[in-house]
């Protein structure tokens, strides 16, 4: 069984993809993770995040072993991962590691941007998550606050507009909702409001009953 979770910054997509894979007992790829280490990995190297040359080498050279969950969550390195995903040859590297993932026999978990698109275009389930814009720098700025960072409602919610401008224009892999994929939309919702929204639709997709 594969699922499918995109959707933009902060929307949840993370949460209720690392849940669904934990009820459902399959592993889960966060693939923006990998757009943010290599972004994390050029700034790092004092080098510039648009620079093709020097984000398609981070690519080539990333070891999903060794990602630093912490440092990647950072505001900075999102950003950074906005820009080396508008670079297709970078988005080519990385999409060898995130099929090869989503190849297991086992079945498997994925959320990012273009999962349900281009990565995995006929994943057994296919889930849009989204919600207002408010909202969504809301959480952000909670998560950032409780990892340390300093940065004010005012920056964020203009750096997460500068996101969603980029991933919904880019030529390549743009974010939208596949044809076929649920809508769910988190605004109104708590975390488990919305994972058991999420599990509703799967079960509801795969034709089984929804279990506690």
């Amino acid at each position: 069984m594969i699922i499918a979770v995109d959707g933009p910054t902060a929307s949840g997509k993370g949460t209720i993809a690392r849940r669904l894979a934990e009820h459902y007992g399959l592993k889960r790829l966060d693939t923006g993770s990998l757009y943010r280490a290599v972004g994390l990995a050029v700034l790092d190297a004092g080098g510039d995040p648009a620079d093709e040359k020097t984000a398609v080498a981070a690519a080539e050279n990333l070891d999903l072993t060794r990602i630093d969950e912490h440092r990647i969550r950072s505001a900075a390195a999102g950003a950074a991962a906005s820009v080396v995903a508008n670079i297709p040859a970078v988005r080519v590297v990385l999409r060898r590691a995130q099929r090869v993932f989503a190849n297991d026999p086992n079945g498997a978990v994925l959320d990012g941007r273009d999962i349900g698109t281009v990565i995995c275009p006929d994943a057994d389930v296919k889930l849009y998550v989204t919600a207002d814009p408010g909202p969504r720098v809301a959480r952000r700025l909670a998560e950032l606050k409780s990892r340390g960072e300093n940065i004010t409602y005012a920056e964020l919610e203009r750096q997460i507009a500068e996101r969603d401008a980029r991933d919904m224009t880019r030529a390549d892999s743009p974010l939208r909702q596949a044809p076929d994929a649920h809508l769910l939309d988190t605004t109104h919702l708590s975390i488990e409001a919305a994972v058991e929204a999420a599990r509703r639709i799967v079960d509801a997709a795969l034709k089984r009953p929804a279990g506690p």
